[in-house]
């Protein structure tokens, strides 16, 4: 059952309240989940049950996107914006360092929350910020790209574009490797949630500068970063930069995954994720 938090933060200009949707389930170690830009928590779907099964798992939508309204004025959508919300967002929940696992933007603020040291491990699956200047654009431009198409279309074609899989790959063979295999309900939800997306571009322009260059200091954080084989949005070359960033990572190719990996191989990625937040030993 999504549910609804609501708390406050600091900014230059005072106290703000911030509001973030979320699903939570499961028992065992708190396990904080966060999708990419234009996205939703229900990109976790396809591996929220295996999760569940050994952690307590919070997924959540980010500021701007699925159910989370935009953020206050006095807040940003940098990582100095966004993750000191995370972290009152956990707070707000009692968690204190939970695992995160992240997905594209995801793994980015997932990567920032372990160099800040507020979480136990980070798993980060195609984590943008690893990109070269032209890799960099073509990304940002294939996501502009996605988000006019989706606010083009009138719901009714969306909805019969995602009745076929032919159809469900127009929409998404993008970000997956195997759209065919995303539900019709799940593909026309994440195109309405790409077009509603009120932090896209807020998002969008504060990723224009970003480049994760700073090993994260911790040695005894347990980081692991996953790359899907068939990523079409950030090519997987990324991921052996990311490997010489922060060399103690431990770097997993996802053969048959795309960019958002969790509904193409959702036992693997689940796998990936839960040995990621595993004891080393």
């Amino acid at each position: 059952m999504v549910t609804e938090a609501s708390f406050s933060i600091e900014s230059a200009g005072g106290p703000r309240t911030v509001r973030l949707a979320y699903e939570r389930t499961g028992t065992g170690e708190p396990l904080l989940l966060l999708h990419g830009i234009g996205h939703h928590w229900e990109a976790w779907q396809p591996v929220l049950p295996i999760l569940a099964a050994e952690r307590d798992v919070i997924a959540v939508d980010l500021p701007g996107f699925g159910r989370s309204p935009a953020l206050p004025d006095g807040l940003g959508y940098d990582l100095a914006g966004v993750v000191p919300v995370l972290d009152a967002f956990c707070r707000h929940l009692g968690i204190e360092r939970p695992h995160v696992a992240g997905n594209s933007l995801g793994g980015l603020l997932a990567l920032d929350l372990g160099r800040e040291k507020l979480v136990r491990s980070v798993t980060a699956l195609s984590p943008a910020g690893f990109w070269t200047e032209a890799e960099r654009r073509y990304a940002f431009g294939t996501l502009l790209a996605m988000r006019a198409g989706a606010r083009a279309m009138p719901v009714r074609v969306i909805e019969r574009l995602s009745r076929s899989a032919v159809g469900r790959a127009a929409l998404t063979s993008t970000i997956y490797a195997h759209p065919g295999r995303r539900s019709p309900d799940a593909v026309v939800a994440e195109t309405l949630a790409l077009r509603e997306a009120t932090g896209f571009r807020e998002s969008l322009e504060a990723g224009r500068t970003v480049l994760f260059r700073d090993d994260i200091a911790d040695d005894d954080l347990p980081v692991t970063i996953g790359w899907g084989v068939r990523d079409r949005l950030l090519v997987r070359r990324q991921g052996i930069r990311a490997k010489h960033v922060i060399p103690r990572a431990r770097l997993v190719k996802l053969p048959g995954c795309g960019h958002v990996p969790m509904n193409d191989d959702p036992a693997l990625v689940a796998r990936v994720i839960l040995d990621g937040s595993r004891p080393a030993g």
